[in-house]
This record gives structure tokens, sequence and C-alpha cells, in this order.
């Protein structure tokens, strides 16, 4: 019968330098493929006991010595090692050993959770679901290329995820599991929700989960349309989830979603803005009140947990008239294009902080020092004492900006001659441009609370007008 190949008779693994067995095919460490190892003739020795032995048929042999000088034994070399010519007798490159092959089912496998230079695994590694190529010997120290490495060096870097697959924004390498976390590096990945920026024509906004919460509860939306007489129409819709309420998170998304719809479909239609402001609060009412009835949100709560609610405020602008509506405590600003002229607030709001100023109980700053200031007494959700949309019409006489936005931007200016400072002055021609200031303006001052914020230029530029 056939004789399967002689193996190299070395006492030691070349790669892990583990004793071997006589016959042995596979190191039982690492897995290393022993055939790699030059085999001796069978009337050779392989170490000789004088220096050099004898090559078969002319080749040039590694002289094989049996210690270094210091008691250790000598290397063995690789049959990789071998210089070697090409097909036109050209001398070749050294190359890189070969990846071990997979280990028959007698040989161990090489230890579970194993993980190369540059990488980290948070969790114990799955069988070749992402293969690890070894370094490239011909890249030495002195060889190897002056500019910095990058955090994780190439070689060893899995593939690269498929066009369709999430790369994990820390490595870039990753795939992103459905549970949030990068396969490669584990780095948890932001949500989505995190950061959001739009764009909807001359209207912007930004929602950022702050530095302090654990998610943004704030939602918004915004859009342009056309008036009957073909005119523009431009609108933004912010919402804030009352984290005290269950699943604020996505009350404020219902009540953004619906109300942001319930406009641009009635401006079309002829509906008076202000009029088709309160019906789109009513629209985000029910939005928001259909979420109590939701079995998930029946198995979710307990006895001591009130329904999902949320504030609202948004903001419609045309060529000559501005509306607003709110219900509860973000706010609309009115920041003129002339700074030289004075801005203003134009919402009052649903909190205890309003109400005491309201009836002169307290003076504005001491109400709004107070703890229970941002108390509302006024939201959206299926146990609201009585909802009373506000809503309020301008006809601004000078060009401006429009600012719709949550407390967790206003807490850090109140006043709207802070909110004009801190708005930058070519916001008009950079909506976006001029939330992302004010976001980071928030962020700067502490971000204690999710931020949101969304600008309309006044009047409404014609359709297709944007950011420059």
């Amino acid at each position: 019968m056939s004789q399967m190949p002689q193996q190299a008779a070395v006492s030691k693994c070349p790669s892990c330098e583990e004793p071997l067995e006589s016959g042995d095919r596979f190191c039982g460490a690492c897995g290393y493929d022993l055939s790699v190892v030059p085999a001796r003739p069978e009337d050779s020795p392989t170490l000789a006991v004088n220096g050099a032995v004898p090559a078969p048929d002319g080749v040039d042999w590694p002289v094989a010595r049996d210690s270094d000088g210091h008691g250790r034994p000598a290397p063995v070399h690789a049959a990789a090692e071998l210089p070697g010519t090409d097909s036109g007798g050209s001398p070749l490159l050294p190359s890189p050993p070969p990846p071990p092959p997979a280990a028959p089912p007698s040989a161990p496998a090489a230890p579970a959770g194993s993980s190369a230079p540059g990488v980290r695994f948070d969790r114990p590694g799955e069988p070749d679901e992402y293969p690890l190529q070894a370094p490239d010997p011909r890249l030495t120290a002195e060889q190897a290329p002056a500019p910095e490495p990058p955090a994780v060096p190439p070689q060893f870097a899995p593939a690269a995820p498929a066009a369709a697959e999430k790369a994990c924004v820390a490595c870039r390498a990753g795939r992103v599991d459905d549970d949030g976390y990068c396969e490669n590096c584990g780095h948890a990945q932001p949500r989505e929700r995190d950061h959001m920026e739009q764009e909807s024509g001359p209207v912007a906004a930004v929602s950022d989960r702050g530095l302090r919460h654990h998610r943004n509860e704030d939602a918004f939306s915004v859009g342009c349309t056309a008036l009957p007489d073909g005119a523009p129409a431009s609108v933004a819709i912010v919402c804030d989830g009352v984290s005290s309420a269950t699943r604020p998170d996505d009350a404020s998304l219902a009540a953004s979603r619906a109300a942001g719809e319930s406009l641009l479909g009635a401006l079309p239609r002829g509906t008076h803005p202000q009029q088709a402001m309160h019906d789109a609060i009513l629209a985000a009412s029910q939005a928001v009140n259909a979420l109590a009835d939701e079995p998930a949100t029946a198995r979710e709560q307990a006895p001591h947990q009130n329904a999902p609610a949320c504030t609202l405020v948004g903001a419609v602008v045309t060529a000559g008239l501005l509306v607003v509506g709110w219900v509860g405590d973000s706010r609309v600003y009115w920041v003129p294009a002339d700074r030289t002229t004075p801005p203003a607030r134009l919402t009052e709001d649903d909190s205890w902080a309003a109400q005491m100023v309201a009836a002169g109980l307290m003076s504005e700053a001491e109400a709004y020092a107070d703890e229970r200031a941002h108390a509302i007494t006024g939201w959206l959700g299926a146990d609201a004492y009585e909802l009373e949309p506000h809503t309020a019409s301008f006809k601004p006489d000078r060009a401006g900006v429009v600012v719709v936005c949550t407390d967790g931007l206003w807490n850090y200016a109140e006043s709207a001659e802070e909110m004009a400072e801190a708005m930058p002055l070519d916001a008009a021609a950079r909506p976006l441009h001029g939330a992302r200031v004010l976001v980071g303006h928030a962020l700067d001052g502490g971000g204690h609370d999710n931020v949101t914020v969304a600008l309309l230029p006044f009047p409404a530029p014609p359709q297709g007008a944007g950011s420059a």
C-alpha cells in the first residue's frame, strides 16, 4: 500500500518550540504543519554531531548544529527560508510561511480566544470568521516604512465588510453585529438617534444626545412645501420626551412625525397656517396617546409608571407670515438679520416657573433658579390633564431667523439676547451650520440634556434655495 510522506524528524516545533512526538504531522500546541520542514534522507541523522551533513542530490541544505554555544538547541530552518529561483532562473524573494492548515480531528486546536497584536477581542473568537494573516518576514525593522503605522495593522485586520454591512466607527474594518457592537474590536456603536442632522431646502435641524443622558429622547421633523398660490412654506417641529414617562423617545418620534405630516398635508390644500398648526398639535397628541394602547407598552409598564409623553413646539414660515405652536416648555426665538434690532422669544412655557412669574409670585430669575422650574404643566400624552394647544401668528417687518429648540439648548442661552449672541451671523444663508453651532454651544456649556434645534430663515426663500 502507499505510504504517507516522511516527515522531518525534529524534536521541537519550528514555530512555537513545543516538544514533538515521533511521527507527528502537526504540532499539538499550535497546529504548525511539520511537512514544511525539509526531510533528511533515511540514512542521515537530523542533527550532525560534527557540523555539516552531506546534502542529497547536490542541494545546499542549511548547516544543522546541535547547540548555539549556550547550551540551547540550534534553530531548525524551514523550507520556506531556503533560497530559490523562478522558471527563468531569477532569484525569488523569501516568501512568508503559509498559515497553518486546519488541524485534523486528532490534533488539538489552537487555544480559543487568542488574539493578534493590535486587535482586542472582548469575546471568544469564532473559527475562521476573520482569518488573520501572519506578518510578512520581508518587512524587517530596518525595511519597515517610515510613516506611523495605523491603529490596526493591515496584516492583522479582518476582511473588509460587504458594502451593505455597517462598518465600525472605531476601527473602520469590523462588521457591526445585531447588538450594536463591532465584531473586530468590540467597540459599541453610536445609536442612530444619538446625533441626527437634516436639511430640507432652506430649513435645517440638528439633534444630539448630549453629554449626560444615555439616549436621545428628542426628535424633530422639517420640510418644505408650497401654498395653493405657489408661495413657499417651511415647516419645523421639535419634540422633547418626558424622561419620567415610559418610552419618551418613542413619544417624541411619533409626535414629531405626525405633526410634520399633518402640516405638510394641510398647507398645500389652503388651510390657514395657524389652523394647520393647531390641527398638527392635535394629530401629534393622538399619535402619542396611541402608544399607551400598544400591547408592548402594557407589558413594559409597571403600576407606578405613566403613559408615554412629550412636549412639542413648531413653526411655519411663509413669504410674509410666521406661525408658532407649542405645548410644554420647548421654545421659539426670533433673531433678526440686522443684529442692531432686538431679538424676541415667541412662546411662553407650560411650566411651574412660568406660572409663578405670570401670577406675580416670583421674578423670572427667582422662578427659573428654583429646582421646580422645569416641572411642566402641559404635555402630550394619554395622562395629560387637558390638552391646550397654543398658537400665535406674527408678521415680521424684516428678515431674520426663527429658532425652534428644546430646553437642552435654551438652558445655555435662555434670554433672546443670549440666543442671538450664540447664533452665527450667516445662519440665514447656512442654517445647517448655524444649527450645528448652537448645538455645540450647549455641549460646550455642559450638555446636561438632549439638545435639538431647527432654524428657519424668514421670509421663506423660493423653492430650491438652501444652505450655501
